[in-house]
């Protein structure tokens, strides 16, 4: 087992930067078409939904081809949520590798977004599982899991949200 730890790191700060630079299609390379990408909601009981086929959730994308239909929609000016795009700040902190292998990593970091659109600033928090492929030396997201914890919002959450 090797210390991956700053390239791992240095991968999520490219992809933070990428979003909050709107650089879609370089966003999209990091993550593995057979990526499954869930934001799960808050149930009743305070507890996150634990199945995005049975219960809500408030991003499930099954794999890179949601993501991909999401950018084209943005890019395209077809996501009138997303016009205009609002200007964002990410902030990703302790980062955690909780299994490191030869094949894959599994992460967990809190994060911290600044969303600004309308003359108004939004603050978005949370944190992130994710499992990170590791080809040949190019890390790829294969599977992210985001909680968000302030859920009571007065607006539509969207990727570069989070």
């Amino acid at each position: 087992m090797s210390n991956r730890q700053p390239d791992i790191e240095q991968f999520l700060y490219r992809e933070a930067r990428l979003l909050d630079e709107r650089n879609w299609d370089e966003w999209l390379a990091c993550y593995s078409p057979t990526v499954e990408y869930w934001m799960p909601a808050w149930g009743d009981d305070d507890r996150l939904t634990r199945d995005p086929q049975r219960e809500i959730s408030l991003i499930y994308y099954p794999n890179r081809e949601g993501l991909e239909d999401r950018i084209y929609r943005i890019k395209t000016e077809r996501s009138a949520a997303s016009t205009p795009e609002p200007r964002t700040s990410h902030q990703i902190s302790n980062v955690e590798l909780l299994e490191d292998s030869a094949l894959h990593v599994e992460v967990r970091y809190n994060w911290v977004t600044f969303s600004h659109r309308y003359q108004k600033t939004d603050l978005f928090f949370g944190n992130t599982r994710c499992r990170i492929a590791l080809n040949e030396g190019r890390p790829l997201i294969e599977r992210k899991t985001v909680q968000l914890n302030n859920d009571y919002i007065n607006q539509v959450i969207d990727i570069y949200h989070i």
